[in-house]
Order: C-alpha cells, then sequence, then structure tokens
C-alpha cells in the first residue's frame, strides 16, 4: 500500500481497543459472500460460508470482526445430526442463499470488541476436520475510509473498500490474518445503472432479488489473504486495453474517465515488464484500477483489483505536468509490483511488512525508469534515501523487522522505515551482486513460495545460494537492527590506498559507551543503544569501474584500492549504498573540488546528504555545507539544486535568528541570482529539465525575497485569477506554480476567495489538492485562522483534512497559530479524523524548535492519547530536541560564515 510518502500510518478514534492474535486451530479454505448494499442508508446485509478445517475436536470457533451485528450463526458438518435454524427468518434467509437442507447446529456469538474478535460456542463439539460456517450479519458503511465504506461525490455516493491491514474483519466476519489464505467467491446485490468491480472477473449478472435490483458474481480468486480482498459498487466508467493476453481497465467516476488514459498506458507496459523480470506471469485473469474520491492511502494493491486516490491515478495523457506523469507511473508500477511480490506471495506477519512494501518501493522507480528513462528516476531516488537516512538517525528509530501484534502496532509499521529503508537495502544489494543475479534470486523465491507465505530469511536464504555472497549476514544487519551505519574513510600512509571503517550514524551525540552485555545474543535481542553490528558491501569508485567490497563491523579496516591518476576516491558509487560516509579533510575537499565533473547528479545528492547529516550530528560545521551547497550553483539537474537549495531554507527555518536569515536569504540572491539570470527566457520547446530548474530557482529566489522575482510572481498571479489562461507566455507557464505560491504568501482576502472558489469549482484532482495546499502559504493571520477552520469544514474531504493543518505546524511563519488551533479545537479534529489523521497532525510538530513547545507537545498528547502514534510522538519529540541541539551548536557558526561572506 502506497501512503503520504515517508509518512507514519496512525488511528485517530478514542477508545478502540487493541485486537489480538487468533488462538489458532482452524484453517480457512474457502469463503463464498453475498453483500448486499444499501448506499443510501449506509448499512448493508451479509451472508457468508466459511469452509475450515479443524485441527483438533473444538466446541468454539474465534475469528475477528467488528461493527458487524450478528443475525444468526450455523456450523456444520458432513454427516451430522440434522438440527434445526434457530428462527424463521433466518431460514428464509437460507433458503434465499441456497443453504436450505444442510445439517448443522446454531452458535452462540460472544463478542469481544476490544480484540476484535467474535467466538461462536456450540453446544456438540465439532469434529476435527472439514467444517462449514454459516454466518449471516448486517453491518455499516462508514465514514472512516475504513473496511466497507462510502465515498461521496456531488452527485451521489460509492460504496469501496480497504481492508489492509486489519479492516476486512469490518466488511465480513473473517480470520482476518496474513498466513491465513483461503479463495474467495464474492456476489453483490446492487441498485439497477450500477455497477460492481472486484478482485476477479465477472462471471453473472442477473436480475433481482427485487425490483430495482440485480446480481452481480464474481469468479472464485487464487488463494489470498483477506485484505487483499476488494469490491467497489456504483457507476464507474472505464478505459480498457491489453498487454500479454491480459484485459486491462482503467476506472474512475463518470466525469473523470478521460485522465484514467496515462495509468492505463503505465499498466500496459508494466504488466509486459514484470512478466519479463518476474519470469511468472501476471497471475489474474484481469487487471482493474480504480480511482476513488475519498481514499485515505495513495494506493491498495488487491488483487486483480488495485484501487487509488485520484490524485495518484488520475493525469491528462496529453497536457499533463511531467511531475504528475511521473508520479502516476511510480505509483502504478509500485502496486503491480505488489501482485507477485505481496499478493501472490505474501509475508507471514505484519512484521515482515517490509518485503511488501520495500520490495514495491525499491521496483517501482526502477520500472517507471525502464519505461521514460528521460524522467531521471534515479536522482528522485537518491532524494528519497537521503530523506530515508535523516529518519533513521534519529534515536528514536525502529528496526525494519519490529514485532506488532496489535491494529495499532501494525498501522504504525506503515512508515519510512518499512518503505523507505527497505526498499534502499534491497536496491543496494541489487547493485552488489548484480541486476540478472537478483532477478535470478527473485524468480526462484517467488516460484518457491507461490500462492503461500514466506519470511525474510527464505528471501535472503535465497539471494546468498543464489549469488554466493553473504546477502543473508547483510539484510539480516540491516532489518534486525535499528539505524544508519557510517562509513569514515581515511588514505593510508602512502596514499596509494585508503581505509574504510564502520560505526553508527545518530543525528544526536553518541551516548557514552556501556558495557556490551548483549553482543552474543541474536541481532534482534541485542541492546541497541550498546551494540550494532552490520556487513556492508562497500562500492568505490577511483578506478573507472566501481569495485565492490565487503565491510565487517569489529574486524580490521577495508582497505580500498586507488588508482592514482583519479583525483578522488568516491565509497558510496551511484549513491546505492545504505550508509552515510565521512572524508578525511584532503579526500573530502578532492571530492568536493571535483564534484560537478567528477561526480554522477544521485552521487551529488548522496553528498550534499552526507555532509548535511554530519554537520547535524556535530561532525562538521553549517558554513562547511553552505560551502558546499554553493560549489554545486551551477549544478544542470534541478533535483540537485533543488536538494541543496532545500538544505539552506531549513538552514534559514531551524538555525538563523531572524536577523541572520535575513542575511543567508542576501546571499542566495547574490549567489543564485546569476545562475537564474543564466538561464535567460525560456523557448516554447524548452525541455522539461530545464523548466523545472527555472521553476527551482524562481521558487528558492522568491523566498529569499528576490525584488524582481516576487514582483514577477504577483503578476502572474493576478493574471491567472483574472481569467487568463495559464501558460499562455512561455515566461509565465515555466513558472506559474511557484509564482501563485509566492504570491499567496503576502495575499489578501480577495485572492484567497479567489483560490477557494477554484478548489471548489475544479472536478481536476490535481488542481484541487494543489489549492488546499496553496491555502496554507497565506501568512495573514486572519486568513490562517479562515484555513484552519475551513480544514475542519464539511467542505474539506475527510483524507485531506490533516494536509492543512501539518502543513501550517511545519512552517514557521504560521506554527504557533496553528498548534493553538490545535489545542483549542482539538474535539472538531478528532470529528474529522480517518484511520490516518493524528499521527499525520502528531508527526508536524516534530518541526518546533523550542524546550516550551517540545513540552507542550509532550504534554498535550499525554492528554489526549492517539491511537497507533506513541512511536510518532517519540519520534517528534526526538525531532524537536535534535533542532534544539542544532541550533545552538551551529548558530554561532553561522553567524562567522556569514561575517566571511557579507561582514558584519
Amino acid at each position: 500500500m502506497v501512503l503520504w510518502r515517508g509518512l507514519v500510518a496512525g488511528v485517530l478514534v478514542c477508545g478502540v481497543g487493541a485486537a489480538q492474535r487468533l488462538p489458532g486451530g482452524v484453517r480457512p479454505e474457502h469463503y463464498s459472500l453475498r453483500i448486499a448494499p444499501d448506499l443510501k442508508a449506509a448499512t448493508f446485509v451479509g451472508s457468508e460460508t466459511i469452509e475450515v478445517v479443524l485441527d483438533a475436536a473444538a466446541s468454539a470457533i474465534t475469528l475477528n470482526a467488528a461493527e458487524i451485528e450478528f443475525v444468526s450463526v450455523t456450523a456444520s458438518v458432513e454427516g451430522q445430526k440434522q438440527i434445526p435454524f434457530g428462527n424463521d427468518k433466518q431460514e428464509k434467509n437460507d433458503k434465499q442463499d441456497g443453504l436450505t437442507g444442510q445439517n448443522g447446529q446454531t452458535a452462540a456469538v460472544t463478542l469481544d470488541a476490544a480484540k476484535e474478535q467474535a467466538t461462536f460456542t456450540f453446544a456438540n463439539a465439532l469434529p476435527a476436520g472439514p467444517v462449514t460456517l454459516r454466518i449471516a450479519y448486517t453491518g455499516i458503511l462508514n465514514d472512516k475510509l475504513r473496511g466497507f465504506y462510502l465515498s461521496k461525490t456531488k452527485l451521489r455516493s460509492y460504496g469501496v473498500t480497504q481492508f489492509e491491514a486489519t479492516d476486512a474483519r469490518r466488511a465480513f466476519p473473517s480470520f482476518d490474518e496474513p498466513a491465513l489464505k483461503a479463495t474467495f467467491d464474492v456476489t453483490l446485490v446492487v441498485d439497477e445503472g450500477d455497477t460492481a468491480i472486484s478482485n476477479t472477473r465477472i462471471v453473472s449478472d442477473k436480475p433481482g432479488p427485487a425490483a430495482g435490483k440485480h446480481t452481480i458474481a464474481f469468479a472464485p480468486t487464487p488463494k489470498m489473504s483477506t485484505y487483499l480482498v476488494a469490491w467497489l459498487v456504483g457507476d464507474f466508467a472505464c478505459t480498457k486495453g491489453k498487454a500479454d493476453g491480459v484485459p486491462i481497465r482503467a476506472c474512475s467516476t463518470p466525469d473523470k474517465v478521460r485522465e484514467t488514459r496515462f495509468a492505463l498506458d503505465a499498466a500496459k507496459w508494466t504488466l509486459h515488464y514484470y512478466d519479463q523480470y518476474f519470469g511468472i506471469k501476471y497471475p489474474m485473469a484481469k487487471l482493474d484500477m480504480v480511482a476513488i474520491p475519498d481514499f485515505e492511502a495513495g494506493a491498495m494493491e488487491n488483487f486483480g483489483c488495485i484501487t487509488y486516490r485520484e490524485t495518484e491515478m488520475l493525469v491528462d495523457k496529453k497536457d499533463g505536468a511531467i511531475a504528475g506523469k511521473k508520479e502516476v507511473a511510480e505509483t502504478v508500477a509500485h502496486e503491480m509490483a505488489h501482485q507477485w511480490f505481496g499478493d501472490m506471495v505474501t509475508p507471514v506477519w505484519w512484521d515482515n511488512l517490509w518485503l511488501n512494501e520495500g520490495f514495491a518501493t525499491w521496483m517501482e522507480s526502477k520500472a517507471a525508469a525502464r519505461w521514460h528513462p528521460e524522467w531521471k528516476y534515479e536522482q528522485d531516488v537518491a532524494v528519497e534515501l537521503d530523506e530515508t537516512l535523516e529518519l533513521d538517525a534519529q534515536a528514536t528509530t525502529r528496526a525494519v523487522r519490529t514485532r506488532a501484534e496489535t491494529p495499532a502496532e501494525i498501522d504504525e509499521m506503515f512508515d519510512g522505515i518499512a518503505y523507505g529503508k527497505a526498499g534502499a537495502v534491497i536496491g543496494m544489494v541489487e547493485n552488489w551482486v548484480g541486476e540478472e543475479i537478483f532477478r535470478n534470486g527473485v524468480h526462484e523465491y517467488l516460484a518457491a513460495h507461490l500462492y503461500g507465505n514466506a519470511t525474510a530469511e527464505d528471501f535472503w536464504g535465497t539471494q546468498a545460494r543464489v549469488s554466493g555472497l553473504p546477502v543473508d549476514q547483510v539484510m539480516e544487519g540491516l532489518v534486525a537492527q535499528p539505524g544508519v551505519p557510517l562509513v569514515a574513510v581515511s588514505q593510508t600512509g602512502d596514499g596509494s590506498a585508503a581505509e574504510a571503517v564502520e560505526g553508527r550514524f545518530l543525528l544526536s551525540r553518541p551516548r557514552p559507551a556501556e558495557p556490551d552485555a548483549t553482543r552474543d545474543l541474536p541481532l534482534d535481542q541485542r541492546n541497541p543503544a550498546i551494540f550494532y553490528r552490520w556487513v556492508i558491501p562497500i562500492c568505490n569508485r577511483s578506478t573507472g569501474t566501481p569495485v565492490c567490497h565487503v565491510l565487517f563491523a569489529g574486524q580490521p579496516p577495508l582497505v580500498l584500492p586507488r588508482n592514482a591518476a583519479t583525483p578522488f576516491l568516491y565509497a558510496n558509487s551511484g549513491d546505492k549504498g545504505y550508509y552515510r560516509t565521512n572524508y578525511a579533510a584532503g579526500e573530502l575537499a578532492a571530492i568536493v573540488a571535483h564534484a560537478e565533473t567528477g561526480l554522477t547528479p544521485p552521487e551529488r545528492i548522496g553528498l550534499l546528504g552526507d555532509r548535511w547529516a554530519l554537520m547535524h550530528g556535530g561532525q562538521g560545521t553549517v558554513g562547511e555545507f553552505l560551502d558546499l551547497a554553493l560549489a554545486v550553483k551551477q549544478d544542470p539537474n534541478a533535483t540537485v539544486l533543488d536538494s541543496a537549495l532545500g538544505k539552506v531554507e531549513t538552514i534559514g527555518r531551524t538555525i538563523a535568528t531572524d536577523g541572520d536569515r535575513a542575511r543567508l536569504d542576501a546571499v542566495v540572491r547574490q549567489e543564485f541570482g546569476p545562475v537564474y539570470a543564466g538561464l535567460g527566457a525560456p523557448g516554447k520547446r524548452e525541455p522539461w529539465e530545464r523548466a523545472e530548474l527555472r521553476e527551482t530557482l524562481f521558487e528558492a529566489l522568491g523566498e529569499a525575497g528576490d525584488p524582481a522575482v516576487l514582483a514577477q510572481a504577483e503578476r502572474v498571479a493576478k493574471e491567472l485569477f483574472a481569467g487568463h489562461k495559464a501558460g499562455a507566455n512561455a515566461e509565465d507557464s515555466a513558472i506559474v506554480d511557484a509564482a501563485v505560491a509566492l504570491a499567496a504568501a503576502k495575499g489578501d482576502a480577495e485572492m484567497y476567495d479567489k483560490l477557494v472558489r477554484v478548489g471548489r469549482n475544479t472536478a481536476d484532482p490535481d488542481l484541487k489538492e494543489d489549492t488546499l495546499r496553496l491555502l496554507t502559504r497565506f501568512q495573514a493571520p486572519a486568513l490562517v485562522a479562515r484555513t484552519l477552520e475551513y480544514a475542519v469544514s464539511d467542505e474539506v474531504r475527510s483524507q485531506d483534512s490533516w494536509t492543512l493543518i501539518a502543513l501550517l505546524l511545519t512552517r514557521r511563519e504560521t506554527q504557533e497559530q496553528a498548534w493553538g488551533f490545535v489545542e483549542q479545537r482539538w474535539a472538531a479534529i478528532q470529528r474529522k479524523a480517518t484511520v490516518n489523521s493524528g499521527a499525520r497532525i502528531v508527526e508536524a510538530t516534530g518541526a518546533f524548535c523550542s524546550a516550551e513547545r517540545r513540552d507542550e507537545v509532550a504534554s498535550f498528547f499525554a492528554a489526549h492519547r492517539v491511537e497507533a502514534a506513541e512511536r510518532t510522538l517519540a519520534k517528534s519529540i526526538d525531532s524537536i530536541d535534535d533542532c534544539i541541539r542544532l541550533r545552538a551548536a551551529q548558530e554561532p557558526e553561522l553567524r562567522r560564515w556569514l561575517d566571511a561572506h557579507q561582514g558584519p
């Protein structure tokens, strides 16, 4: 499942109990589901048959259920004496569902709401072996974007599902754990004029059972986990295509079907690519992709029926922005990778969620880059790696594989570690062992576990066997232990080689050494505050072709050979390694001097990230980082420049006083203004990357207060809101988005109202989302107050409400006002909350940088507990503490650097 990038999932539902693991002893084999939703009443009626196998005789069966009201439950065993059903109503339901004439006994149902479980107790013990459960029940179509829920447009409601991780139990009683795979038959009774979409193809569509209804039955599914079941009801419209003989549809509400064509093209290309890559054909008879108006996640990999937030799937094929197309291509590739890695082969339990999400995160850019290599995905990957390393360098980070037993603990697993770190480790291993060898290992792993479950050990054990390299040691160390390795590189005495040693990198200063009482225990049982042992492949580039060596902790330094004709040695070729690198002063000076000519763009992004992190961790100065940022100011790649300028902006936001921030802005204008001017006026057929570079510089200079840029931004925004077509002028089209954002910072109520109207009236999901984000750029206190109230109003979808509040919390100019709103209007925020809202707001408070606000945040969320956000709160407090330490250490250094560049 794709969540908002780098975000920790959470729940904001007070009083929800923690569900536990099922007791076991029961294995589901097949579910037959018949669901009849009432979209107007927001309810549904369900009848279900579950064929199970009991390991031993039992008088009780426990399974998962939440927000479900049971009408009746019976169990039957072939040959068992007939026991009548409990009531006439049930008998009538059974006749409708074809269940008449079965032997069975009625169960007493006991609910445990805290555990989200139901126990069926029988007067006579059921024997070991096959048993058939028949269940009649009712449920609600909730407004929390989980389970079976309502999604609404201005015209109508839709019935849609989202079951990952533990919400299938809200739609049908089930053994809702990933290892308890089964096959499924789904039948939906829907209104005349509506259609339905599910995991498999439709096998029948018949009128009835009542007037104005029709019944749609779907083919049986392959064996799969409950969280991958899906169904959708409404008047969806689709574009159609085919790849490798598989029918593919891209569907949406009827008004947006034109915007599905690009995603369809992406899916067609990606399916063929994956068929070739995995060496195993796409396993389903069809593939549907459906864009949903109300959808919490970015997308969800339901087997054969992928669901998306509209902004992650819909983009204009002809006129859409490249950035939007890149995002859609990546998201499609991510979810389609899951059809093999996660759906066909599924981790046994959620502690190995990273196998699903890490692989799909790594694969998304690999596939998208093969389709459109000109879009430079490798630079985006380098940026995401840098962000993940920073996240993982906090003292409160977690191991990739972490215990998770309750829904709250499982929800917290969907974070930047499961996605970003796991994906980066997989990419590092592929780079080390070789692309084709790694692909062979992936094929063997999948082939060995088709339609079954697997563990992390299964995956890395296969890779180690196929490659003949210690992949298991490398992956186990990085998966079982939290944190970021630090590779320190120094020259040997004669300069003919370099030596590398490893340690742990922390953003905060490391703790004093303690006695190591756990060094001989398994990795996941060692004290993470004391002992770390990683096995790291180091791919060194100084001899032309990169050469990889393996660095073992606790052993003598690794010798890295170098070529005397090469002016520097770079110990992270391609920026593929999951580690920070610290070079001795002479080596670093040589790297910086040749960064623009000797490093690739991803390597330059990695170098910027390493030097920023080392400064943050007390192993460098802010002045040294700013020197490096200026050294890459002529970089022709917008992503490299944006990486540098983004960190400069962070210096202004977190380290600088107001006075020093003004001086830093002056340096930005002085150094980067000529670079922007040097780009000249855009041509009609300007390459998109040059336009992206122009927009990056334009926005940075505007943020730094450049008068000419701000004047141009104001003019462009006024013309746009006056009704002129955006982009009619080539000069404006290259910077229009940045221009509106800059103008909004000083915008008045008139401009604010126009922006609100644009958001209300547009059917374009991307434009609607952009207008919401632009509202957070206004800084006038009265307009900030309007945005905050707007966030909790009925006009903003629940999935977007938190975004407005979180963005205002992260901006220095608005965070105090936003925090006051959170404290005063928490009840209103709760009313709008969805599964993930609470943790996202908690996460945003990590942008504060004072002890006073840290204590307020800790106190407030201690009194207003947010489910599934315990780790998120700890990380936010850690972020605030790191910022306080960074400011204290680097503020004098910044002033010295500014004095040297501008004078006191």
